[in-house]
């Protein structure tokens, strides 16, 4: 099945504003995409010779391009620039002077120890939205230290709510707390850019990994306040919802939310086992829950005798929500997914066969079309730095001197 949803000509609302991204693994470079497939153009600033770290996570790749740094740096410029350089701190100043936003996650203090503290940043730029991303927060004990998003899934009580008991704690594998800040710190620039609209005068936004987690787990935290035990390892289960979760079938699981009590009738039903209706027990859902682990096996000894289509057939036709487990390899390939054209093109010069996930809004019935593949490092430096009012000769002796770092093959080409 082909896409049913179209890509856009039209750029996103933010075409025409300038954001400077120093950002590097995921919570920043997440921003930046964004706000790039909101058609800003994003000038990512990278260090001269190594770039974002991301371009060294590999395995995987895609061709020889590291899958990491890939999936989060679309609609982007790469300025590789060693601002540690007087020369470099001159680039940037300029960069900043001329830009609407500018993000990054570098290490707490970083960038203010060469110079561009938040006063000297509004001196540059009064109307600059500036975004400061950190792992702990602005202040308390730990604001200077950095941080990872397993660190912080740790540190939040993520990882415990997935401890089965048996082996090492285990993490969320997937950055939701990166990519989650960086969904925070968008909405957070998206306001202040309206409040500048009102006011003329630019913002100063932080967001952290830290306090992403806490509003993850923001009901659990409302718990412990209200004096609730701790919350039990439910593998996929529900606390509050019986049956809910993944159920065994003849080829593998299916996953079941009996959400209500009509869904509950209907999922016993649709098993064949309408028995279990009048078992002792299991008629209301706070009874269900006071007995979820004889109701799961319940449950699984019905949904053992089904392979995963026809159960599934089943519950459709009974309307009970549910979905097959499956491998991640094979959802590019699930006719609903393609139907909704979330996977597109997205021809890479090293990588022509590339393909992106689309960001996940349409408007007005579209999604948002792409700028251009994810860049190589410095790819963009030479054009800018012209931009930017540099001469040849001062460009041609800042690459001579590694404060600059470009692919094109000489002052006046890009590549």
């Amino acid at each position: 099945m082909e896409s049913q949803i179209p890509t856009g000509t039209a750029p996103g609302s933010l075409a025409g504003l300038r954001v400077v991204e120093l950002g590097t693994s995921v919570a920043g470079p997440t921003t930046g995409q964004i706000l790039g497939d909101l058609g800003a153009e994003v000038i990512k600033v990278e260090r001269v010779g190594a770039g974002d770290d991301t371009r060294g996570w590999a395995p995987p790749y895609w061709g020889s391009e590291p899958m990491a740094f890939l999936g989060l740096n679309r609609n982007k410029k790469s300025l590789a620039l060693d601002f540690k350089d007087g020369r470099g701190v001159q680039v940037l100043e300029r960069l900043v002077a001329g830009a609407d936003v500018l993000v990054q996650n570098l290490r707490p203090g970083a960038l203010a120890k060469v110079g561009f503290d938040l006063e000297r940043l509004r001196e540059l730029n009064p109307r600059l939205v500036y975004c400061e991303m950190s792992g702990f927060g602005p202040v308390g004990p730990r604001a200077s230290e950095p941080a990872y998003d397993p660190l912080l899934q740790a540190y939040s009580g993520i990882v415990s709510l997935l401890d089965t008991g048996e082996g090492p704690p285990m993490r969320v594998p997937l950055s939701i707390l990166d990519k989650g800040t960086g969904m925070w710190a968008v909405i957070g620039i998206l306001d202040a850019l309206r409040r500048r609209d009102q006011s003329g005068k630019g913002s100063h936004v932080e967001v952290s990994l830290l306090q992403t987690a806490v509003s993850w787990v923001d009901q659990k935290v409302m718990g412990s306040r209200a004096g609730n035990p701790a919350p039990r390892n439910l593998g996929s289960g529900h606390p509050g919802v019986v049956p809910y979760g993944a159920f065994p079938v003849e080829d593998g699981h299916v996953f079941i939310s009996a959400g209500n009590q009509t869904l509950w009738t209907r999922l016993v039903e649709a098993l064949g086992a309408r028995e279990l209706m009048e078992r002792p027990g299991f008629g209301s859902n706070p009874e269900r829950a006071e007995r979820r682990a004889e109701v799961n096996e319940a449950v699984s000894a019905a949904t053992r005798a089904f392979a995963t289509d026809e159960l599934l057939e089943r519950l459709a036709a009974a309307g009970v929500p549910s979905a097959p487990v499956r491998p991640v390899h094979e959802v590019a390939d699930d006719p609903q997914v393609r139907a909704v054209g979330l996977v597109t093109p997205l021809p890479h010069p090293n990588v022509p066969e590339l393909e992106v996930v689309h960001l996940p809004v349409t408007f007005d019935g579209a999604y948002l079309p792409h700028q251009c593949p994810p860049p190589e490092l410095g790819q963009h430096s030479v054009a800018l730095l012209q931009d930017l009012g540099f001469s040849g000769d001062e460009v041609e002796l800042m690459m001579a001197d590694g404060v600059v770092g470009s692919t094109a093959t000489a002052v006046g080409t890009s590549a």
